[in-house]
């Protein structure tokens, strides 16, 4: 029995072939879920602003790799838009000729007839025009794929892969493999064993080259198409579990707006440290506090409040709260570990209270979630209270010399929550009690005493505490 002939469709030729199924969501779709994207929403949040639910968002976002899949600029007048495609199977359903519809369109009839002729559904082998349809062939038929440089270019592939990913050696050229970890899909997790590789950055790969091949114009490309080509599916260049040899070992890209976006919720533009008064950073007017927490193990923690002029020094005590280790934490319940919120408003209240009035003008801390009740201390207090930029360390500048001073007595690794109240008032009069270079080798006590002493420094009232 011979082979079967294909059966002929309308005017003797063959029936015209469906490419598939279309797709969930249309071109606009996806541009308007990327700029939610880019405006700082979450995957889940731009897939309801754009119209699909949110595990489609969820997909888009991790198969893109947290980078747009599809061109943001808008589709130019020249092209059919899919409310005219709209309008075209409205008039077609009517029985209006292509020559009326081009009228009503304000398009040409050799546009509307090739628009109708191109992109028809053919799944049933019928000439049936629907707009859906029309603008998934518009769309996919528009697609100009271009093959990645890194693709192209096995030489300049071989240099990005070895910078990026390439062995760690010892002085003699000896491979050392470093511990060996298996890729699973996410971010390595805290404290734990990552990839060794020589891990340049793309930054620092675009960069060299230009040095290592200064005449070799074929031997460029740019830290972002790097970036893409290890977090953008189907690139055909670098693997995306090379994403763990870059620094973050993010296996998604994070959009700019989403991180600015992660800040506390507590803190607003008034308390930043830029609207902190002039007065405070010349050290001239007593009074102005830093504070930080000293972590140790098992989330124990002491805390630390220093004086700026004086690097007068008091400390923390944060005892543990009653069930830690032998209960599990209650869903937006008080930190056992002893130092949540409401615990470090507490401590601080009754440190700070114990000295006078002209002493208690401001503490500067960092973006801690300790401080979330900040508002609250503020009325307790009469403190002002401001918060450093992140990742701003040298913001409190005397507070972290002053801890790093605290570590000799609280070693990192060690249990704080044995330390008494009594301990640590001792360490703080250690520490109080020592000659300091930037005080004329006056101690922060004796210093303290001679402002308290002084009304026109002390803040014109001539209080002890």
């Amino acid at each position: 029995m011979g082979a079967q002939r294909p059966r002929l469709g309308m005017a003797g030729r063959l029936p015209m072939r469906s490419p598939g199924r279309p797709p969930v969501a249309r071109r606009e779709h996806r541009q308007r879920f990327w700029k939610a994207i880019a405006r700082g929403l979450s995957s889940e949040d731009a897939a309801v602003v754009c119209g699909v639910s949110p595990a489609v968002g969820a997909r888009w976002f991790r198969q893109g790799g947290g980078m747009p899949s599809t061109s943001l600029a808008p589709l130019s007048g020249r092209y059919l838009s899919f409310t005219e495609r709209e309008e075209i199977t409205v008039l077609k359903a009517q029985g209006c000729g292509v020559r009326e519809i081009a009228r009503r369109v304000g398009r040409s009839a050799s546009t509307i007839s090739r628009e109708v002729r191109r992109n028809a559904a053919t799944r049933g082998g019928l000439l049936e025009y629907r707009a859906t349809t029309a603008q998934w062939h518009a769309d996919r038929r528009g697609k100009r794929p271009k093959v990645a440089k890194l693709a192209g270019n096995h030489a300049l592939w071989e240099y990005v892969q070895d910078r990026l990913a390439g062995r760690v050696t010892t002085p003699d050229g000896t491979a050392v493999p470093g511990p060996e970890v298996r890729w699973i899909g996410r971010r390595h997790g805290r404290r734990k064993d990552r990839r060794w590789a020589r891990s340049w950055s793309p930054e620092q790969i675009a960069n060299r080259l230009r040095v290592d091949f200064p005449d070799d114009g074929s031997m460029r490309i740019s830290h972002e198409a790097i970036y893409q080509a290890l977090y953008v599916q189907g690139r055909g260049a670098l693997r995306r579990e090379l994403t763990a040899c870059l620094r973050t070992g993010r296996a998604l890209r994070v959009p700019r707006a989403r991180t600015r976006g992660r800040g506390k919720q507590f803190l607003t533009p008034e308390i930043l440290i830029s609207q902190r008064p002039a007065e405070v950073a010349d050290r001239a007017v007593p009074g102005h506090w830093e504070g930080d927490l000293i972590l140790g193990l098992d989330s124990s923690a002491v805390g630390t409040l220093v004086e700026r002029t004086t690097r007068f020094t008091m400390l923390l005590h944060l005892p543990r709260m009653h069930g830690h280790g032998d209960q599990a934490r209650v869903h937006n319940g008080p930190a056992l570990a002893g130092h949540g919120a409401e615990a470090v408003r507490d401590a601080i209240a009754s440190t700070i209270t114990t000295l006078p009035q002209q002493l208690r003008r401001s503490l500067t801390w960092d973006q801690g979630a300790e401080m979330a009740q900040h508002a609250q201390l503020r009325i307790n207090t009469g403190l002002a209270i401001y918060f450093c930029d992140p990742h701003s360390p040298w913001q409190r500048g005397t507070n972290e010399n002053t801890n790093g001073l605290l570590r000799q007595y609280f070693p990192k690794g060690t249990d704080l929550s044995k330390h008494s109240p009594g301990d640590l008032d001792a360490v703080a009069t250690a520490l109080n009690s020592r000659p300091r270079k930037t005080l004329d080798w006056k101690t922060p006590a004796e210093a303290l005493d001679e402002l308290l002493s002084n009304p026109s420094t002390a803040g014109g009232v001539a209080t002890t505490p």
